[in-house]
C-alpha cells in the first residue's frame, strides 16, 4: 500500500530513514548521553519525596487489545504533582539555579539557600503540566517564578500552577505564542528561561529537561526485569518525553529495542508533518485538542534531533481515542486515573488496533508485549470528570 495510511480516525507514517543498525551517535549524545543520564537519576533520586512510579501489569486489557501483555507506567504518581514533568522542569530548575547561585542541587531541592535563589527570577511557557513543575521547584529553592499561559489552558491548571506561588501572565494565541512571548520578556528583564523546547542559541536548559525524562526508562529498565515489551507507543507535544524514552533505548539496546510508535493529536501534528519533510516542520492542524498538553505547533529541534531517525513510526489519532482510553484505564482491573495527554500512548494502541492494515503496519499480534506511558494523572479533574463520568478520587486506584 501506499504510505503514510490514511484515514479520518488516524494517520500512520513508518519512518523511512529509521534505520536500526545505526548507532547511537553524536548527533544525539549533544542532547542525551549516558552520563548525563546517570547524573540526572542520581539527583532526582535525592530529592525529598522521590520514589519510583509503579509498572502496573494490566493482563485483561492485553487480552482485550489481543496482545500477548500490556504494561503502564503511572507517572501520575510523582512526586505532587501528578505528572511526569516533575522530572524535567524541576531538574532544568535546580541546574539554572545550581548556575546563577553557586550552590548544589541539594540544597536547593532542600530550600536551604532560599536568600541566595530568591535574587532569581525564572519563567517559562506551559500548556500546564510543564509550568507546573517549575512552579514548584521554584517554590522549594525560594527563587520567583513567572508562567505564561495562553489563552486555551483551562483555570483548573492555572489555579494548580498560581498554588505554588509562580505569578500567572496570559498570552493571547496557542502554546507558540506563549513561548515567543515568554522569551521577549526574559531577555528584556534579565530572567531565566526553563522551557522544554529549545531554538536556535536556547539549547542547554531543554536537554538538561530531556535529561530528567530519562529518569523514566531508567525506572522501567529496573522494573520490568526480563520482559522487555516489543512495542512502546509514547506520546509527543514538543517531543522531548519520546525523545527521552527513546535515547536509552537506543544506546543500551541498539537494534534490539523495542519497536517505538510516537503518537501525536490530529491537530497538533508536528512530529508527523517533520517526518513526512524530512526536516522540522510545523503543525498543520488547529491546534484545539482534548490532548490540551500534547498541543504545540512548532517541535524541539533536540528532540527531533533523536526521533528523526530512531523512532519507528509517527501516528496522529482523534480526539475520541484518547477519552476511550482514559475510559478503559479508569474501568480495568487495576483502576488507574490518567488525564487527556497522559492516555495517549494507550490511545494510540486502541487507534492502531481498530485498523487492520496499522496494526499489520507496525507487526502487532497475540505475541506483542506494549509499554505505554500514563504521563499524567487528573491535572485538571473537571475535565477529566466530564470525560470518564466519575470524579478522579472515586476511581479507587490501589497502588
Amino acid at each position: 500500500m501506499t504510505w503514510p495510511l490514511v484515514t479520518l480516525d488516524l494517520r500512520l507514517h513508518l519512518n523511512p530513514r529509521c534505520d536500526r543498525n545505526v548507532v547511537y551517535g553524536s548527533r544525539q549524545q549533544i542532547v542525551i548521553d549516558r552520563s548525563q543520564r546517570q547524573a540526572a537519576h542520581e539527583t532526582i533520586a535525592r530529592w525529598p519525596g522521590y520514589a519510583p512510579t509503579p509498572l502496573v501489569d494490566l493482563p485483561d486489557q492485553a487480552a482485550r487489545f489481543g496482545i500477548a501483555g500490556l504494561r503502564v507506567k503511572h507517572e501520575g504518581r510523582r512526586f505532587t504533582l501528578n505528572s511526569f514533568k516533575a522530572l524535567g522542569g524541576a531538574y532544568g530548575v535546580f541546574r539554572v539555579l545550581e548556575y546563577e547561585t553557586g550552590a548544589t542541587v541539594d540544597d536547593l531541592a532542600g530550600g536551604r539557600i532560599k536568600d541566595r535563589a530568591a535574587r532569581v527570577t525564572l519563567c517559562c511557557a506551559t500548556d500546564g503540566n510543564h509550568g507546573r513543575a517549575v512552579a514548584w521547584a521554584a517554590g522549594l529553592a525560594g527563587a520567583r517564578c513567572i508562567i505564561y499561559l495562553h489563552e486555551h489552558v483551562s483555570q483548573g491548571r492555572e489555579q494548580a500552577i498560581a498554588r505554588y506561588g509562580a505569578d500567572i501572565v496570559r498570552v493571547n494565541g496557542v502554546y507558540d505564542d506563549a513561548v515567543r512571548g515568554c522569551a521577549k520578556d526574559a531577555e528584556r528583564n534579565g530572567w531565566a528561561v526553563v522551557s522544554d523546547t529549545a531554538w536556535p542559541g536556547y539549547t542547554e536548559i531543554p536537554s538538561w529537561v530531556m535529561q530528567g525524562y530519562t529518569v523514566i526508562m531508567a525506572e522501567i529498565m529496573a522494573q520490568m526485569d526480563s520482559r522487555q515489551p516489543s512495542h512502546i507507543f509514547v506520546q509527543a507535544g514538543v517531543g522531548g518525553l519520546a525523545g527521552a524514552v527513546l535515547a536509552p533505548l537506543w544506546q543500551d539496546l541498539g537494534s534490539a529495542r523495542p519497536y517505538l510508535i510516537v503518537v501525536e493529536p490530529h491537530e497538533a501534528d508536528g512530529l508527523y508533518q517533520s517526518v513526512l519533510q524530512g526536516h522540522p516542520a510545523p503543525a498543520r492542524g488547529s491546534l484545539d485538542s482534548v490532548m490540551a498538553c500534547l498541543s504545540a505547533g512548532e517541535i524541539s529541534p533536540l528532540a527531533w534531533s533523536i526521533l528523526d531517525t530512531g523512532a519507528d513510526a509517527f501516528l496522529t489519532i482523534t480526539d475520541s481515542f484518547a477519552q476511550d482510553a482514559m475510559r478503559s484505564l479508569a474501568t480495568g482491573e487495576t483502576p488507574l486515573v490518567a488525564g487527556e495527554s497522559g492516555a495517549a500512548g494507550l490511545a494510540g494502541l486502541i487507534a492502531v488496533r481498530s485498523n487492520p492494515m496499522a496494526t499489520e503496519a507496525v507487526e502487532l499480534g497475540p505475541t506483542s508485549d506494549v509499554l505505554v506511558i500514563a504521563s499524567e494523572g487528573a491535572t485538571d479533574p473537571e475535565i477529566y470528570t466530564r470525560i470518564v463520568g466519575t470524579p478522579p478520587h472515586d476511581i479507587g486506584e490501589s497502588l
